[in-house]
């Protein structure tokens, strides 16, 4: 009997499916790419806009008749301001315009001067599986490198990645969780963009306003409104599991004070890996 002591990263088994098998040792599966670093707005969670709202409004009760005053209140009083009557409403509609944003990009991104299609580049990264079973990467137009297909200079525009233009673009927010963490030339112009896409009021922020839920607020209020009510302290662990962290400081300002830090400045670390991220950080 063989025993190393040591057994590798895993994640628990996730449903593919199947496409075909090229090789004895290679089968091909159909996955999802979860596109590192940023968030954009749910198009689907929560149900029908009614549905959802319905969630909202509970949680917008909760939040304000004491059940969940184990959180700060100007953590309270932040989401009470943005569960408006029509957060719901607006939230699903605004991801839905991302996702059409995000179609239009690849779309036009994707199609050579000729007319064929390029095929999508790939770069996974960090955790590179996530909970969902979803690969974390970017992705990108793919050039061959070819004498008729050249690879572009690395600042060209047609070199970026659609995850940073969905920042750019105003569709999506910088949602950088550790490991996943880009370089730092790249995660300072995601913070770049992503601070002009705001200044300007460019996507969701000009069509939806300021106070929109971020798909992570949106999210984390649902499960605020939908848990049963036997342990308050248990919704709000499921709802806040990741801990925030200023950029500008490598301050810690734990589950509950993101909203006191710039959008693009928050870097999130899921709460069972903090102990590995202050070691690898420096955090303060």
């Amino acid at each position: 009997m063989v025993d190393l002591g040591f057994v590798g990263p895993s994640r628990p088994a996730q449903d593919y499916r199947f496409v075909r098998v090229t090789d004895g040792d290679t089968p091909v599966i159909e996955m999802s790419v979860r596109m590192v670093s940023i968030d954009t707005p749910e198009s689907q969670l929560g149900g029908s806009p009614a549905s959802a709202q319905a969630t909202l409004d509970r949680a917008r009760t909760r939040l304000s008749d004491g059940t969940y005053d184990a959180l700060p209140q100007d953590l309270r009083d932040h989401l009470i301001a943005r569960l408006t009557p029509d957060a719901a409403q607006r939230h699903l509609t605004a991801g839905k315009l991302a996702a059409e944003a995000h179609k239009t990009m690849t779309s036009t991104r994707l199609t050579r001067p000729d007319g064929s299609q390029r095929k999508l580049a790939v770069i996974a990264t960090g955790e590179l599986v996530e909970r969902n079973g979803r690969l974390l990467a970017y992705t990108a137009p793919w050039f061959s490198g070819s004498a008729t297909d050249p690879l572009p200079p690395r600042h060209h525009p047609d070199r970026r990645t659609f995850n940073l233009d969905m920042v750019a673009l105003g569709w999506a927010a910088t949602f950088v969780i550790y490991p996943s963490i880009p370089r730092a030339s790249d995660l300072n112009l995601l913070i770049e963009e992503a601070g002009t896409a705001w200044q300007e009021q460019r996507g969701a922020w000009r069509q939806f306003g300021s106070d929109l839920l971020l798909g992570y607020e949106y999210r984390a209020c649902l499960r605020l409104g939908a848990a049963k009510m036997s342990d308050p302290a248990d919704a709000i662990a499921a709802a806040y599991q990741r801990v925030c962290v200023d950029l500008r400081s490598l301050t810690e300002v734990g589950p509950f004070g993101y909203h006191q830090v710039p959008p693009p400045q928050r870097l999130w670390i899921w709460i069972t890996d903090l102990e590995q991220a202050r070691k690898d950080l420096s955090l303060i």
